[in-house]
């Protein structure tokens, strides 16, 4: 469960290679269409927006073996996920129900800085079902792993993942007519692309 297109990445990269390698059928939902990042860029409207960024979502997790038909982008507002809290939950659910067999969800941690993400996490508090929980944080950016929780190693270190990241190009600069909007800087890119991935249990 990525709130935004490219948290897939950043979260979750090297946990979605080391599942891939051993068989796993591995899933990714995309909750938020991504339009908010430039909200003033003339060049980049929201609907050229949402749309690059799902396509730049999709190019990613190709190269993690995730094909675009295990993909799906639930488009709700970003930005606005708190304020549909009703909303984004009774979505989550309907998503995770029409995945049979399902034994993990992963998604963003209740301690994120970011509102959207904690909005997701509390959406998937009400997710019935078997299925374990772990959760990533994306913000702020950490560039090592914390003390507690599970690890996971990106294959190929440091480069593989800021590599992935660089491929979300609207996030990275590539839009420049509006100095109000996203750009991942230098040092967040450092620490997002640190090749060690820590997930907490969620208790159920």
């Amino acid at each position: 469960m990525a709130p935004h297109p490219d948290d897939e990445i950043i979260g979750a990269a090297a946990l979605i290679r080391a599942l891939k390698r051993q068989g796993t059928r591995v899933a990714v939902v995309v909750v938020s269409d991504g339009a908010a990042s430039h909200p003033a860029s003339l060049r980049w409207p929201a609907r050229r927006l949402v749309a690059a960024r799902r396509r730049e979502s999709l190019r990613a997790l190709r190269r993690l073996a995730i094909m675009a038909d295990a993909v799906t982008f639930l488009g709700l507002p970003d930005g606005a996920l708190p304020q549909q809290a009703v909303r984004c939950r009774h979505t989550l659910r309907r998503a995770v129900a029409m995945r049979r067999r399902l034994d993990l969800i992963v998604g963003p941690a209740d301690s994120d800085a970011h509102p959207d993400h904690r909005a997701v996490a509390a959406a998937l508090h009400g997710v019935s079902g078997k299925a374990r929980r772990l959760h990533y944080q994306v913000w702020p950016p950490r560039s090592a792993a914390s003390a507690r929780g599970r690890t996971v190693a990106m294959r190929g270190g440091h480069a593989t993942k800021r590599s992935l990241i660089r491929l979300h190009r609207t996030q990275m600069g590539v839009i420049r007519d509006d100095p109000t909007g996203f750009s991942i800087a230098r040092h967040e890119l450092a620490a997002f692309a640190h090749p060690i991935e820590t997930y907490v249990e969620v208790p159920r």
